[in-house]
Formats: C-alpha cells, structure tokens, sequence
C-alpha cells in the first residue's frame, strides 16, 4: 500500500496544480486584463508598451481590446556573471540602469564589471531595436498615458528599470499592466506606477511561467508578428470609423 495515492489525495494534488496554474496562456492573461483596463478604451493618445518577449503577447490582446497602439520598450536583465538567470538589475532603452540593491550585496562586482555587463545588453537592445520597429520611430510619450505590460514579474528588475526609463520621457499617466507576481513586488511596483493592475499574487509564488498552463517561447518573430498585426488592426479600425 505504500507508494500508492488514495484517490482524496490524488485530487488535492490535481487542485493544488490547477491553483498554481492560473491561467491557459498569455492570450488568456491579455484578454483578463483588458476587462480591468475598460476605463482606457479608446483614450486619445494612450498606448501600449509591452516589455519584449513574452509581454508583447499580452500587450496584443490588450491592442485589440482597447483599440490602442502596441509598441515595445525594451529592457534587458543584468545577469550575475557566473549566473546569468540571477537578475542583479536590468538596463532600460533610454539607458537608465536599475541595480536591485539586495542582489547587488550578494555580488562583489566592480564598476568595471557592471560597466561591461551593461554595455552588452545595450548592444543586445540595439539589435532588437532594429529588429522590432524596422521604419518604426519610438513613440514620443511626453503628456501620454501609457500602460507597461509583461506576462509577469518576479524579482521585478525589469520592470523597474522600464518604469524609470518611462518616467524620464515625462508620461502623463503610467499604468501597469501584469497577470502575475508576487506580494512583496507587487507592493513595490504599486509604489513606482500611478496605478497597477494586476490579476493574482500567489503565496507561494513559484517562477512566473509555472502559473501558465501553456508558457511557450515567444521569439523575435512572433514579436515583429504581433506588432505588425496590431498596426494593422488599428488601421482597419481608423479606415472604418472614416469611411
């Protein structure tokens, strides 16, 4: 009998993962937060910046849903040199660093090292930069309301480091937008935005795509797809409403 599973704890392990598990996939996450972002429907100059992979995902369910403008911005994690999973900060497209203070004390690295650390991702965001717009300008924020969206946080670094390279391009209005995260950086990002939404925050918090069901990779492709497709999206809508 040992070994054996009774069929009561068979289905309180299947809960606990459907519990886990919040949600199908990031189109699913998307179109939740639409209904909470309603109130921005159709604002005049909004948009939509999504934090690249796996939140232009989400931010394109959110284009469509809100019928605004999807663009990206850019941010890439800092990496520990000898663990590079491990985010000691992240480094806007404007070029704004974030250093996670906490991670930093674990880290006795120079500022020649952090010089060097930043320096490849800002050639890592240049080539995604010219890969993503093509003959698109980054946007002019300046008295915009804009909403930040990824498909979820965990330490938060880069989030943080976007909404301190957004803030310096002097947004009316800064919202954002993420399915999932956890308590203690949900509360700080609450404290760094005018207004978060965001749909659960688990206890435990596991890594951001255990709480998917489908957590595929989104690759450069799928992102030029997605931006392409909502650019077109709202020119339908402009031709339409003119016609």
């Amino acid at each position: 009998m040992h070994g054996w599973m009774d069929q009561k704890d068979w289905n309180d392990q299947i809960d606990g993962i459907h519990r886990i598990m919040l949600f199908h996939n990031r189109e699913e996450a998307g179109r939740r937060l639409v209904e909470r972002l309603i109130p921005y429907r159709e604002q005049p100059g909004a948009l939509i910046l999504a934090l690249p992979r796996g939140g232009v995902a989400v931010g394109y369910q959110l284009s469509l849903g809100l019928h605004l403008p999807l663009d990206v911005f850019i941010t890439r994690k800092l990496g520990a040199p000898d663990n590079p999973e491990y985010a000691l900060g992240a480094v806007g497209e404007t070029g704004v660093v974030y250093l996670n203070p906490e991670a930093m004390a674990t880290c006795r690295l120079s500022q020649a090292d952090i010089t060097r650390l930043v320096r490849a991702q800002q050639e890592e965001i240049a080539r995604r930069q010219a890969l993503y717009r093509q003959d698109r300008r980054f946007p002019v924020l300046t008295d915009r309301t804009v909403i930040l969206v990824d498909d979820g946080i965990a330490t938060g670094s880069t989030f943080f480091a976007s909404v301190q390279s957004i803030r310096s391009l002097n947004p009316r209005r800064l919202i954002g937008a993420i399915p999932v995260g956890p308590v203690e950086t949900i509360r700080e990002a609450r404290a760094q935005v005018d207004e978060l939404v965001v749909l659960a925050t688990p206890d435990p918090f596991w890594a951001v795509g255990n709480h998917y069901v489908d957590f595929a990779q989104v690759d450069d492709r799928d992102v030029v797809e997605y931006l392409n497709l909502a650019e077109e999206a709202m020119r339908e809508r402009a031709e339409s409403s003119s016609a």
